[in-house]
């Protein structure tokens, strides 16, 4: 009894297959960065380039068959170092992954609230208000991704009680109205007079 084989595929079928892997290997990739999985799709990779090599040594290629694996081997080349240069960015903490969390720091800058107002009269008497500004501020600065372990109330009471009696004494007012807010990713703090 004479057992057969399964019948190797033929040239055009193995272009053919590898076609199809280099595309299905692409939307695996886009699947990748996009989130979606949780680890690069390096098996099919694998297979891809073990048909590449595979198709490299064969001798029998016309040259349509040629050309056809030629531009195949190209495109998944083109593909593979865009690939590498993305997970390298990604890796390094640039390119689109960076960016992506570039514009959700700026969609959260700018669904905060406008501004928050203080109106203070005495700053060394009315302490409830001062920290209420310096917990709104302190939010802010964290908010934007700024250091805040080196500022205490305690700093920052000082220079409000010093900066609200020279503002007073030099626009001639009674009370000094304070804004904290965020604009273009950035802590905005600004006074002026309360009329």
């Amino acid at each position: 009894m004479i057992i057969e084989r399964d019948a190797l595929p033929s040239i055009d079928e193995q272009l053919v297959r590898l076609e199809d892997d280099v595309r299905k290997l692409k939307v695996e990739f886009d699947i990748y960065f996009n989130g979606s999985s949780k680890r690069p799709p390096y098996d099919t990779k694998g297979r891809v380039e073990t048909l590449i090599k595979r198709l490299a040594d064969e001798r029998q290629l016309t040259y349509a068959q040629r050309y056809h694996y030629n531009s195949l081997v190209a495109r998944y080349t083109s593909f593979r170092d865009l690939w590498r240069r993305t997970i390298q960015d990604r890796e390094e903490g640039r390119g689109a992954a960076a960016h992506r969390t570039y514009a959700r720091k700026e969609k959260e800058a700018a669904s905060a609230p406008e501004r928050t107002t203080f109106v203070c009269a005495d700053a060394h008497t009315d302490v409830p208000t001062v920290k209420s500004l310096y917990d709104t501020l302190i939010e802010a600065k964290r908010q934007c991704g700024e250091q805040v372990d080196d500022f205490s109330f305690a700093q920052f009471h000082r220079m409000l009680a010093q900066k609200t009696e020279m503002l007073k004494e030099r626009l001639g007012c009674e009370r000094v109205r304070y804004s904290v807010g965020l604009e273009g990713g950035r802590v905005q703090f600004k006074a002026r007079a309360d009329k």
